[in-house]
């Protein structure tokens, strides 16, 4: 498994999709497809696509601040 972090390349909106489909090795369209498919369920799944949005550290941050 790679570190979480949101890609530079290949992402549409923020880059959580494509970030966390890197993360679990499946690729970035059936992430994509999971998410849009759980909007269809009642929870809060906008609400944690913004957080990690604003959490999870960009590709080019996370290369700069690794130790």
């Amino acid at each position: 498994m790679s570190r979480l972090a949101r890609p530079t390349h290949g992402r549409m909106i923020g880059g959580v999709c494509a970030a966390l489909a890197r993360r679990f090795g499946t690729s970035t369209t059936t992430m994509r497809v999971i998410f849009v498919l759980s909007c269809l369920l009642p929870g809060p799944q906008f609400l944690l696509y913004l957080a990690l949005w604003i959490l999870l550290p960009s590709e080019e941050k996370a290369a700069r601040t690794a130790w």
